[in-house]
């Protein structure tokens, strides 16, 4: 049976808060943990030591905005952004949402943002047991198996990762796409770039050879590769 998936509700406003909080309890999947009338009451609750799986985020709040607070914290939990402003939308899902809500927000288009939230969550469950992952890039969820994986490269606020058929491009930083690698298989040998060495055809000095590229090994990792050998 799928674990239910923890939320919070991020709202300055009561009615709205009420609605979904109505909204949540029809639903078997979720249990509500919270509620925060801003994005710094939530920051507080996270960095606390609160742990949820699923954000339901306003963006006109007092102080700092739903937008400002997701260009501000980076990673975060899975977010549903439920705003009465369309005009975020596109930099909403550059920010990594799983989905954008108008008020008022029928019941029916509630239940289809959190079926996509949880059947994400069941999907990323267990990553040990999974010879893939899934990126969030242009709005989809793309699955990308592991031994298909040449290099990941971090690029300013984004982590391009380059396969044998192409690349993908998804908005967060590298550090948190190592937990979902295989540590056997992957290494990082510069502060932008890690490799799955099952692809390295040649070593040369500190030069790691692949298909279609070359990657230059840093000084400052150059103990990883030698240890890794």
């Amino acid at each position: 049976m799928n674990r239910k998936l923890k939320c919070i509700i991020v709202d300055d406003e009561p009615l709205a808060r009420d609605g979904l909080r109505r909204y949540i309890g029809r639903v078997d999947r979720l249990e509500l943990q919270g509620e925060c009338e801003d994005a710094l009451q939530l920051d507080s609750m996270l960095r606390a030591g609160l742990e949820t799986d699923l954000i339901f985020l306003d963006i006109e709040m007092p102080l700092l905005s739903g937008i400002d607070y997701l260009r501000t914290v980076g990673h975060h939990p899975m977010v549903i952004i439920t705003s009465a402003y369309s005009q975020y939308a596109l930099e909403g899902y550059e920010l990594n949402v799983v989905d954008y809500l108008l008020k008022p927000i029928p019941f029916a288009r509630f239940l289809q943002a959190v079926t996509k939230a949880c059947d994400f969550a069941d999907l990323t469950a267990h990553p040990e047991k999974r010879d893939f992952f899934f990126v969030k890039s242009d709005k989809k969820f793309h699955k990308i198996r592991f031994a298909d994986i040449l290099y990941l490269e971090a690029v300013e606020n984004y982590v391009k990762i380059v396969t044998d058929s192409g690349a993908v491009i998804t908005r967060c930083p590298l550090r948190n796409l190592v937990a979902d690698l295989p540590s056997h298989g992957f290494l990082q040998v510069h502060k932008s770039y890690i490799v799955n060495m099952g692809k390295v055809e040649c070593i040369e000095g500190n030069m790691l050879h692949l298909p279609g590229t070359t990657i230059t090994v840093s000084r400052s990792y150059k103990d990883n590769l030698m240890k890794w050998l």
